[in-house]
């Protein structure tokens, strides 16, 4: 067995025979070079786990060439004889990561996240800032590799005015690493002890009345699906992505009635929408009659997958208001058309607690203890407020003064 000093000058000097050799380090015991006959060399490490009775390992520390070279390859091998020193396998090791590159590959565990989300509006929300902030960022890498200065890379790489979706990804963010932690894949999370970025001041923005017609009439121009679906945001006031995902099975004509399961809200509570006039011919439009089917979605494309285009239906709409004659609308969103619902309730004189029953809220009355022991559903007053809704609405539509409301005592009486 051949020894001396590992050195460029020594490795440079070995010449391939019928056999592998090796030339090992006097100075770092277990630390040599391989020779093959073939004339590769690489660098080694020969090493006992415990006293002379255990087996002696190899480790191949690497190809000799860049970044390889005697002293890069003495450095690591000291680093790898400390590991032993601490009763750590060196090749364990270099398995783990390996194992970890795939089996914890942030990608592919990202999207396992995801598929284990609950609610489709929570999922939805899930699915976009890993897709647009997170991954491009953090695919690369394994879980448990995964440090405090990485994610403030996921954040730098955001633009400093989007307060929504930074606060939005770093809701997710939190989520999938306590999510880690609780199966076992992880002990501690990289995001300890970062502050969740300020909140993003509240938005004000409702429609007018007159607003509101425009939106209704240039609906059904901008798309089969989309139009419908904003006519059904208008009537129900129920989030986009619950109008989107509505399933035939959840509808019942006769009752009038659409059931959300609890599954798909965002409060994962199961939530009963009363179907108002409006709400029933725009169902019946896109069932092409009075019958509705009993399985399937609601809102599909053309080969059958579900409906997502919001963003192209959005901008094809704001381009019919444009040229639709009437004033520049003020900027707006699909959630806004929510808001217009909750301001119209409260021009009609719908109570509080009402309100927050048809959008599907636990706060206010429907929250905390309150919320435990007051279990009534305000079935009878939720259709009453949506009629009203629904009686408003038809009277703007041919009439745009924005002061005839009426009032839903009045109504009553």
């Amino acid at each position: 067995m051949a020894t001396g000093k590992v050195t460029k000058r020594s490795v440079d000097a070995l010449r391939p025979g019928p056999a592998r050799t090796f030339l090992w380090d006097d100075d770092l015991k277990g630390f040599g070079v391989k020779l093959t006959p073939a004339g590769a060399l690489s660098y080694v490490l020969q090493y006992r786990m415990g006293g002379r009775e255990a087996k002696t390992q190899r480790y191949s520390i690497g190809a000799h060439g860049s970044p390889w070279t005697p002293a890069t390859a003495r450095t690591e091998a000291e680093r790898l004889l400390t590991l032993v020193a601490r009763g750590i396998d060196p090749s364990e090791a270099d398995r783990k990561r390996r194992d970890d590159a795939v089996n914890f590959a942030f990608s592919a565990y990202a999207d396992r996240f995801h598929a284990a989300c609950k609610g489709d509006g929570w999922r939805a929300l899930v699915g976009r800032c890993l897709r647009l902030h997170v991954k491009p960022v953090l695919a690369s890498k394994a879980l448990p590799a995964i440090t405090k200065a990485d994610i403030v890379a996921v954040f730098d790489a955001m633009p400093a005015d989007q307060q929504a979706n930074r606060r939005n990804t770093f809701a997710v963010l939190r989520r999938l690493f306590r999510w880690a932690i609780s199966r076992g894949d992880l002990e501690r999370s990289p995001m300890e002890g970062m502050e969740t970025p300020p909140a993003v001041k509240a938005r004000d923005r409702w429609l007018s009345d007159d607003e509101l017609v425009r939106v209704w009439n240039a609906a059904p121009a901008c798309h089969r699906c989309f139009g419908s679906i904003v006519r059904l945001l208008i009537a129900t006031g129920q989030r986009r992505e619950e109008v989107t995902g509505m399933a035939w099975i959840e509808l019942d004509r006769a009752k009038a009635m659409w059931r959300i399961p609890g599954e798909r809200t965002k409060n994962g509570e199961p939530h009963h929408v009363p179907l108002s006039r409006l709400a029933i011919e725009t169902i019946d439009t896109i069932a092409k009659a009075d019958k509705w089917p009993r399985k399937g979605l609601v809102f599909t494309t053309t080969s059958g997958g579900p409906f997502t285009a919001h963003s192209r239906g959005k901008r094809k709409i704001d381009a019919l208001l444009q040229a639709d004659g009437g004033e520049p609308i003020a900027e707006w969103r699909l959630h806004d058309l929510r808001r217009t619902l909750a301001t119209g309730f409260q021009r009609l004189g719908v109570r509080f607690e009402v309100t927050e029953a048809v959008l599907n809220h636990l706060s206010g009355a429907r929250s905390g203890v309150a919320g435990v022991y007051q279990r009534h559903e305000w079935a009878d007053e939720k259709r009453a407020a949506l009629d009203a809704w629904t009686s408003h609405i038809e009277r703007i539509l041919t009439e745009t003064d924005e002061t005839n409301v009426i009032a839903l005592a009045a109504r009553r009486a």
